[in-house]
């Protein structure tokens, strides 16, 4: 047989060579891309920087550089990657936790805590920064129902434009009230059946009502015809009193010989009762003292009294002989204003709002719950004071009792 020309036996020898270069660049690709796999748990591939040795084999693939140089190239990249991740993570920024902060917004930056609001309107459009053209300093409360609207009416105009209006309505009837001009301006509630001290303790916090020098909390049966609430704040700041109420009519509703006005001066701390009625000239109901139903707080002293506000007992019998308790010295801090008065109308539209029961008025359930309160109140206050001053192992005072 005779012998192939040897042209053609030499020509497969670059074949082969060609086809084990494509066979050792498949098998490298494959181990290096399984590397950077196990390498980089996620890869951006337009992050992504080859090697400059993996990048010169595929310009040119004649250069000679062996598996073991490609390996050790690759590994020693995804170390110094590993390496670099790792002092980025440990430059994290650190979290937040002021202890400072009011509780639950410890995690918040201090210059974004907003620990106080208010009860100025605002609008729903523009820079908030012009919202208001006014803020007021003062704050009165009336808890009423739509049969006291003309004398209602007639309170609200003896206070300025530097107080702001909240009606507590406790029939639920709102909207009765929009003939009065100052009544759209004024801020409604409405929940059935609830008194004052209800309302005061769910809508009257501190926090919410602290943009308020005065907060006054009244009845809705009160005459005003002889009363002025700038004048009658000039006193308050020029007395010192902290907790305050304007003198009483002596004639009718008077319950106190402390809330009675006196005729010869702005105002009066102290007063005489009956015989066997104070055992201290500085205690209830001699002194430190003003009733319930024409109230008028400082901002300090109102921070207190919400917090003495119970829950669950809503008439406040008893509360006004424990006010004393918020301030020092309450016999020269608490005082009743002579100069700008009122009369006290007696009218029960509150208590007719009970329910009659066995044949009793309404009313007559409602004074029962209201002595029923003042005697839970002040077993509550009585045993609160013994408990602080016997767990820090002190005798406690002979008496405690509102």
């Amino acid at each position: 047989m005779a012998k192939p020309p040897n042209g053609i036996g030499r020509s497969s020898m670059p074949r082969s060579n060609e086809g084990m270069r494509l066979i050792f660049s498949a098998v490298v690709g494959v181990m290096l891309g399984y590397l950077f796999g196990i390498s980089f748990p996620t890869v951006n591939i337009t992050k992504l920087h080859f090697p400059s040795s993996i990048i010169s084999y595929i310009e040119d693939r004649n250069s000679g550089i062996t598996t073991q140089t490609l390996l050790n190239h690759a590994w020693a990249s995804a170390n110094n990657r590993k390496k670099n991740n790792s002092d980025s993570n440990s430059d994290e920024i650190p979290k937040i936790y002021v202890p400072t902060n009011p509780k639950g917004a410890e995690r918040l930056p201090p210059g974004i805590v907003v620990s106080e609001t208010d009860l100025y309107p605002r609008r729903l459009w523009g820079d908030p920064s012009e919202d208001l053209t006014s803020e007021p300093r003062y704050l009165v409360t009336f808890t009423v129902g739509i049969a006291q609207k003309a004398n209602i009416d007639a309170a609200v105009k003896k206070f300025s434009d530097k107080f702001t209006i909240m009606l507590f309505h406790y029939d639920g009837r709102t909207t009765e009230w929009d003939e009065f001009e100052w009544s759209k301006r004024a801020i409604h509630v409405s929940v059935m059946k609830q008194t004052k001290w209800w309302y005061a303790k769910r809508f009257l916090h501190p926090d919410v009502v602290a943009r308020y020098d005065y907060i006054f909390i009244w009845d809705e049966d009160l005459g005003v015809e002889h009363f002025n609430a700038e004048k009658y704040i000039e006193l308050v700041r020029k007395h010192g009193l902290e907790i305050s109420q304007p003198g009483l009519q002596p004639d009718r509703g008077l319950t106190w010989q402390m809330t009675k006005r006196r005729g010869d001066r702005e105002v009066h701390k102290v007063t005489e009762e009956r015989p066997g009625w104070c055992t201290d000239p500085h205690l209830p109901p001699c002194a430190a003292f003003v009733e319930i139903m024409a109230t008028v707080f400082s901002r300090n002293a109102w921070r207190c009294v919400w917090h003495m506000i119970q829950n669950d007992l809503v008439h406040g019998w008893g509360l006004d002989f424990a006010l004393r308790k918020c301030v020092e010295p309450a016999h020269e801090k608490i005082g009743v204003v002579d100069a700008q008065w009122i009369v006290h109308q007696a009218v029960p539209s509150l208590g007719n709002q009970g329910k009659s029961d066995n044949g009793k008025a309404p009313w007559e359930g409602v004074r029962a719950r209201c002595r029923k309160e003042w005697g839970i109140f002040q077993t509550r206050l009585a045993d609160a004071e013994k408990a602080y001053y016997l767990e820090r192992g002190i005798t406690p005072p002979n008496s405690t009792a509102v």
